[in-house]
């Protein structure tokens, strides 16, 4: 299907998203493939409107990443880090679940009737759940199409006023010192609030995030009490973790 991605063309989404643009030479030495090649590439990316290409490379389009296209790239990666984020959920939980392709996964794999409920700001998560017949609570808001959920200032003061046993969030970056970030300021104003009411924060990331650094920081590495994951991460990252007293959990 036109809308999916291979291996490669996953491998430029992510770097567009970290650095905000590619250069059709580096991505040649990268993948050892020819210049045309590279150019289809970018021109397919284009037409799903994730970049737009310039002289010699192309950059990351304006509009954020659509969560259809996203939700193509590692999805079994995803899953597994949905089901493992899923077990931790026990019986009694008040749980926030936020937007996102990895998060959508953590829903997926909640089992049918559980005795737990959900707060969320994501349509395609309350959706997910209404079919599971799990008592659902969706948060008001403004529509972020890119992710499907609800953002703004009536979605954080909705949050403001619950409290959850946990948060699971999605996060496009972890690195050591800039910590869990995004690249929509709106999206980070949720995540930052779910953290604050939590007793304990997930957030559900592949390992493509590692040492990556977006536009906005949302959580301190100490701020998250547990990372779930695909793999475990280089050694820097991994101590930085276990500093601030982060767990990883491995998929």
């Amino acid at each position: 299907m036109e809308h999916r991605l291979n291996d490669r063309q996953s491998s430029i989404v992510e770097q567009l998203r970290s650095r905000g643009e590619v250069k059709i030479s580096e991505l040649k030495q990268r993948f050892d493939v020819t210049e045309m090649t590279v150019r289809r590439d970018l021109e397919k990316l284009e037409r799903l409107g994730i970049a737009a290409r310039t002289f010699g490379g192309a950059i990351l389009d304006s509009r954020d990443i659509e969560l259809a296209q996203r939700t193509t790239v590692r999805s079994e990666e995803k899953g597994r880090i949905g089901k493992r984020a899923a077990a931790c959920v026990r019986p009694g939980d008040s749980i926030f679940i936020d937007g996102g392709s990895t998060t959508f996964q953590v829903a997926r794999h909640l089992p049918e009737k559980a005795d737990i409920t959900v707060v969320t700001n994501a349509l395609n998560v309350a959706n997910e759940l209404a079919s599971k017949k799990i008592p659902t609570i969706v948060v008001g808001g403004l529509l972020l199409e890119a992710t499907i959920s609800m953002v703004g200032p009536t979605a954080v003061e909705s949050i403001s006023k619950m409290a959850f046993d946990k948060a699971f969030l999605g996060a496009t970056g972890l690195d050591a010192r800039h910590g869990f970030s995004n690249s929509n300021l709106l999206e980070a104003d949720v995540k930052r609030m779910a953290i604050r009411k939590a007793k304990a924060a997930f957030v559900v990331l592949d390992h493509s995030k590692f040492g990556e650094k977006v536009l906005v920081s949302f959580a301190a590495l100490g701020d998250v009490g547990t990372v779930v994951t695909d793999r475990t991460p280089d050694p820097e990252l991994s101590e930085a973790c276990r500093a601030a007293g982060v767990d990883v959990l491995l998929a």
